[in-house]
């Protein structure tokens, strides 16, 4: 029992936080090498890099797309089949498979995406009211990066806690996406999509368990997916969760794609990602304009003070009323810690800043936004967890 626990749930959870912490760290890496790059005097080249555009013709369809959108609507999909993979590891033998262990977290995950859609709603007015979701979002490889610095001032409960946390947001934000940000939804195309990931189904039951007979249908699945009007990323998603994570015809197909895939996303996806997003000019009186924006205020106010009540008063509420129950080692003076943490939001509200607008001054805004809001909510949940660190559990 205790070694199909170390090998099922313990190994997998060690691995993913540790491709975190150093994801994290390359991840802010990038970002202020693109911050950096686009405020340089070669700040065109930077804009020029990732606005040239890629012509790609595939059975006499024809995709033309500007390098970073190549990256967010293909490369993405890679980061997206990762996170995919994950939720059904969880699903199935990690937080998310006992009720008394998920329901906490769940509803934690809940409140701290409904609250900062509503702040971020009171203050953003007309076209900015599209990024409504933007506040929505914990960046998983920050916010395990952040818990990594603190050491073992936390305990393991804790990191469990926000990791399942930001699962559970990470679902949501998928069904946001999903649902929200498509252009003009084409049944056609979305019904081929839906026979390619039938097709993955009918593969798993003549028993194929090699991986190079899906990759066609996975570009299948994608490409119909992109004309579909669906963001494309989302076919990860359902490729994803179509992983079996128990052992399939005596093989660990599970573990290997995730072995295989998640440094792929965490050191080279994810990064050339906030390459291409993260570069804000912000001379010549930008930076003045976007402080004075409504926007950048509702993302920080969505994210430092959004989060931090949405997921702190949910899981006391929870916790108070429900049959739920807290991480072995972790305190109930921690969840506000935890909470302040989870407004980290940076590789996923980046991602829908892109989605929700066309106009540079309010993509400005809201990136201007997350950097301040990411950046306050990492110093208070890191100040409240060494705050609460010595007090006797609950």
């Amino acid at each position: 029992m205790k070694r199909t626990l170390k090998t099922k749930v313990l190994d997998p959870l060690t691995d993913f936080l540790d491709d975190e912490v150093l994801g994290g760290m390359v991840l802010l890496g990038a970002a202020v090498i693109a911050l950096v790059w686009a405020n340089s005097p070669w700040s065109d080249s930077y804009f020029d890099l990732w606005g040239s555009y890629l012509k790609l013709s595939v059975a006499g369809l024809e995709i033309d797309l500007d390098l970073q959108h190549w990256i967010n609507d293909l490369l993405m999909a890679v980061f997206f089949f990762v996170v995919g993979v994950e939720i059904k590891r969880e699903l199935v033998s990690g937080e998310l498979k006992d009720r008394r262990d998920a329901v906490v977290p769940v509803l934690a995950a809940l409140g701290g995406v409904a609250l900062p859609a509503i702040l971020f709603t009171l203050i953003a007015s007309g076209d900015a009211a599209k990024g409504w979701a933007i506040p929505a979002a914990t960046d998983i490889a920050f916010a395990v990066g952040v818990l990594a610095l603190l050491g073992n001032r936390v305990s393991n409960g804790v990191r469990v806690f926000l990791l399942t946390i930001a699962i559970v947001d990470d679902i949501v934000a998928i069904v946001i996406i999903a649902v929200f940000y498509g252009e003009g939804l084409s049944l056609d195309w979305a019904a081929v999509a839906v026979c390619g990931l039938l097709a993955v189904v009918l593969f798993q039951r003549l028993g194929v368990w090699r991986i190079w007979p899906y990759v066609p249908l996975a570009a299948i699945v994608w490409l119909a997916t992109f004309e579909s009007g669906i963001h494309a990323t989302i076919a990860g998603v359902a490729l994803g969760l179509l992983v079996p994570v128990r052992p399939f015809r005596g093989r660990e197909v599970h573990r290997t794609l995730e072995h295989a895939l998640h440094p792929v996303s965490a050191y080279v996806v994810v990064p050339l990602f906030a390459l291409a997003n993260a570069g804000i000019f912000l001379r010549d009186g930008v930076l003045g304009e976007a402080m004075s924006s409504g926007i950048t205020w509702a993302v920080i106010v969505g994210l430092v003070i959004g989060k931090v009540l949405g997921i702190s008063l949910s899981t006391l509420l929870a916790l108070r009323l429900g049959p739920g129950r807290l991480p072995e080692g972790m305190r109930r003076a921690q969840v506000w810690g935890v909470g302040a943490l989870g407004g980290i939001g940076f590789t996923v509200s980046l991602f829908i800043t892109d989605l929700a607008f066309t106009d540079g001054s309010l993509i400005d805004g809201a990136k201007v936004g997350i950097f301040l809001g990411s950046i306050i909510s990492a110093l208070a949940g890191t100040a409240l967890l060494l705050l609460t660190r010595g007090r006797r559990p609950a």
